[in-house]
């Protein structure tokens, strides 16, 4: 059985590398057109993982295992890329971190060191090739040994590093001695955020349990070159007159040896997605010992343009480079970028007093609205369990919702490749915090300022030729948490002026940037906002209330919750506590009492008669929430310049932000949301949402155009019916035309329809073209009932909320099943049998 493994293994390696030859070899005369970077990515299946306590791994010797051994065919199988959770539960070491309270039971897996292992072979000559170990990102802190040889450690989720390895690797055509092991020991992950803020995901906040990630959540790989090589190729666009373009070619290289070099750059440039000329630039340096940076302008006529894909279309270009001496090969890099120039305007209505930096995106010279929503990722927080497919689709929804962004912001690191590569074809901008910042209170420490900042230009260069990243942010609500706002301020700051150094995009400091600390750092009282009052004070103003009264210039957050389908539920609640909701509901973040509340205050009902009505109500209430706050800041452009919801995506299965689930399912509230995002948009304003038999009805029928495009003889429509679909009344009018990039309103509407309706009365409007085609619909579920009263009870809630938040605190989710434990503290043996949400039915 061994004998079988071992001839497995060596066709297996004598396969890889009869294909590796017909890769570009370092050292050889290779055409330009043929080049390519010889490259062994050790991802896959064949790694192997073991426990230690911590610092007993070395102690034990497991770095000195000898690559001819097999000892490690008994450790437990894992992934790379993948995380340590994933890879415990994938071999039944641990339950499913995400079903029921499981994640409480893995919180032992952080408190030990987790040891990777791979053996692997090498047969190809590497007389006057340099080999190096690219480890893309690992999470958080590593050391790193190749046969048993130190290669160094590494802390920083996000930096990649590299070691060169010719001293340690193992190459021959025989089969054992050509076999190498590569040990890679995980350290227990950080308990403190503060200490490692910016360079580790924050693995709290009101969406996630104490349970934190690590693990190798990139591939590594070993790259071959000559004794010169490429470390780092920026495309810096420039537009010009005449639909011309410049790029900048900076390249980073580095001479190895101990005297010049004559190095040749061969440079190919031509359209990725769409037919061109290549542009081919060939030029020699005299490259001196160690690392230098090269620069090259090109020229490109009637260049291509990247636009978001409601402006034009996301043109790519492919760059080719390669370093030579004497036309033999050292080096080859190719790069995927685009043309775009992004720039900021002041937004009108706000004065210098109001605001600290302009807020109004323009992108080759054309302002943009922005329907963006936090992204909320990655697509899972341990990495293991996400895939290439669910990136694809996820992003598929997102311009399938109307978006042009997507806001990467500081609870969650930069994405990986794959992610903005995604954006960049499908033509979806990035407004990106560079680096996780979920803590306010950094060390005054220089080293760990410089530390952090090193960081976030690591991320910044490795994403800067991706043309779908269009702005830059610093921190993400640190101020809210910032015990020195000065210091605070100035560290931002440094921060924004390094990666500004490094690429030519926008930089704002912080968001939310309006709450006591901010002001006490002297920024303005109408910065950006998070507009997230209505969920954290529920019951302090009904909905329409509250949105009318936001006047801002851009919006980063705008939060309310929802729980997903019944079939995602049932993925992760326990059976016995799906309905009523058990503990599970909170351990996952339901806020049992804020759902009830924004049920009443979107449909005068809490809605809990059965799980599947009252999980419907909860979508429908944060998608109705959304369609209205939306709307509105819409109309409010160009003052307002832009919106991001809060989230796009959650990456667990929990009973928040997302209006899709961890399942990738959208929810009810996703199709409102694509609904309000429509490019073109007809909508309505209204003064509330219930209104009395004995009054008539009015509104204000508006048009919002993000489009780049006018729009002439138009027919706009209304039609009003009650719940049976009885028209109480329609209407239409003319529209000469809609100006493109506008909003503007058309018409005031006053019915007097309402006297017979009992409880909800709906407004359906549409906008078509001068053929009939559709250009936009839109639609509204109104009340009958009360408003004063209604806004009475609705604050009556609130504050029984606050007072239950008083005695257990915002996120312990005990005060939702008090029968948990009894009112004279005894704990119950069964919960299936004693425990009762609060305010739902029980079964029966």
């Amino acid at each position: 059985m061994k004998y079988n493994k071992k001839i497995k293994l060596i066709i297996l390696n004598f396969v890889f590398f009869i294909s590796l030859a017909a890769i570009a070899q370092p050292g050889s005369e290779v055409s330009h057109k043929n080049n390519s970077q010889l490259s062994q990515d050790l991802s896959g299946f064949k790694w192997k993982m073991k426990m230690m306590l911590p610092g007993e791994g070395v102690k034990a010797g497991l770095h000195e295992l000898p690559p001819e051994d097999i000892e490690t065919l008994v450790w437990n199988a894992a992934q790379v890329p993948g995380d340590v959770y994933t890879d415990l539960w994938k071999i039944g070491a641990i339950d499913d971190p995400y079903f029921g309270r499981n994640s409480v039971k893995a919180q032992w897996v952080m408190h030990y060191e987790w040891w990777y292992s791979l053996q692997f072979n090498v047969t190809q000559d590497l007389t006057d090739q340099l080999v190096r170990l690219d480890f893309e990102g690992v999470d958080y802190a590593c050391d790193i040994w190749l046969n048993g040889h130190f290669l160094g450690s590494h802390e920083g989720a996000f930096s990649g590093f590299s070691f060169d390895i010719n001293h340690a690797i193992r190459s021959s055509k025989k089969y054992l001695a050509s076999s190498n092991i590569l040990m890679i020991r995980l350290a227990p992950p950080p308990q403190v955020n503060a200490k490692v803020a910016g360079r580790k995901t924050p693995w709290f906040g009101d969406y996630w349990r104490d349970l934190i990630p690590f693990g190798i959540y990139r591939p590594i790989k070993m790259v071959y070159t000559g004794k010169t090589r490429i470390k780092d190729v920026y495309l810096r666009p420039k537009i010009e007159a005449n639909n011309n373009a410049k790029v900048t070619l900076e390249v980073e290289v580095e001479n190895t040896e101990a005297e010049a070099k004559d190095i040749t750059f061969t440079s190919t440039i031509q359209g990725k997605n769409f037919k061109s000329d290549i542009i081919t630039t060939v030029f020699t340096e005299k490259i001196a010992p160690g690392k230098h940076t090269i620069k090259k302008d090109i020229s490109i006529k009637d260049a291509k343009l990247w636009w978001p894909w409601d402006i034009g279309k996301p043109n790519l270009y492919i760059s080719k480079l390669s370093i030579s001496e004497n036309k033999i090969n050292h080096d080859f890099k190719e790069t995927t970028f685009g043309i775009r120039e992004v720039k900021m305007e002041w937004n009108p209505g706000f004065t210098k007093d109001e605001v600290s930096f302009p807020r109004t995106t323009l992108i080759n010279g054309k302002k943009i609205f922005i329907r963006s929503a936090c992204w909320g990722g990655p697509p899972d927080i341990f990495t293991g369990r996400t895939s290439k497919e669910k990136y694809k689709k996820l992003i598929q929804l997102a311009k399938e919702a109307n978006m042009n962004n997507i806001r990467i912001f500081g609870w969650h690191p930069s994405e990986i490749p794959l992610f903005y590569e995604l954006c960049n074809e499908a033509g979806i901008t990035v407004w990106n915090d560079v680096i996780p910042l979920g803590t306010g209170n950094l060390s005054h420490d220089e080293d760990f300022i410089a530390t952090t900042i090193a960081e976030g230009v690591a991320v910044i260069k490795e994403r800067r030729n991706n043309p779908s990243l269009i702005m830059m942010e610093g921190g993400e609500e640190m101020f809210l948490r910032s015990g020195d706002p000065k210091f605070t301020r100035d560290f931002l700051e440094r921060l924004g002026k390094t990666l500004q150094e490094n690429i030519d995009l926008p930089y704002v400091p912080d968001s939310p940037l309006t709450c006591e600390a901010s002001q006490e750092a002297g920024y303005k009282p109408k910065e950006a906002v998070h507009a997230l009052a209505y969920f954290y004070n529920m019951g302090h103003a009904p909905m329409e209330d509250w949105i009318n009264k936001l006047d801002f210039p851009i919006v980063p957050e705008l939060a309310i919750t929802s729980v997903p389908n019944v079939e995602s539920l049932r993925k992760f609640i326990p059976e016995n506590e799906i309905w009523p909701p058990g503990p599970s509901w909170g351990h996952h973040w339901a806020d049992l009492d804020r759902l009830r509340a924004q049920n009443f205050d979107t449909f005068g009902s809490e809605k809990t008669g059965s799980l599947q009505e009252f999980v419907d109500a909860t979508q429908d209430a944060q998608g109705i929430i959304f369609q209205l706050s939306i709307e509105h800041f819409r109309r409010n452009k160009p003052k307002t310049s832009g919106i991001a919801l809060c989230h796009f995506i959650t990456y667990w299965p929990d009973m928040k932000w997302g209006i899709v689930d961890n399942y990738q399912q959208k929810k009810r509230s996703f199709n409102y949301v694509k609904t309000a995002y429509q490019p073109v948009l007809i909508n309505l304003q209204f003064e509330k949402r219930r209104w009395s038999n004995n009054e008539a009805f009015n509104g204000k029928i508006w048009i919002v155009n993000d489009f780049y495009k006018e729009y002439k003889d138009c027919i706009a429509s209304y039609t009003i019916t009650n719940d049976n679909a009885v028209v109480l009344n329609k209407g239409s009018f003319k529209i000469d035309k809609i100006d493109e990039n506008s909003s503007k309103k058309w018409l005031d509407l006053n019915v007097d329809v309402l006297k017979k309706v009992k409880n909800n009365f709906h407004v359906n409007l549409e906008l078509k073209d001068k053929n009939s085609n559709l250009i936009s619909k839109n639609k509204y579920m109104l009340l009958i009932g009360n408003h004063t009263a209604a806004a009475k009870e609705f604050k009556a809630m609130g504050n029984e909320i606050r007072q239950r938040n008083a005695t257990y605190k915002y996120s312990n989710y005990n005060q939702f099943f008090d029968k948990l434990t009894g009112e004279n503290g005894e704990v119950y043996e069964s919960e299936t049998d004693t425990i009762i949400a609060r305010g739902f039915k029980t079964k029966n």
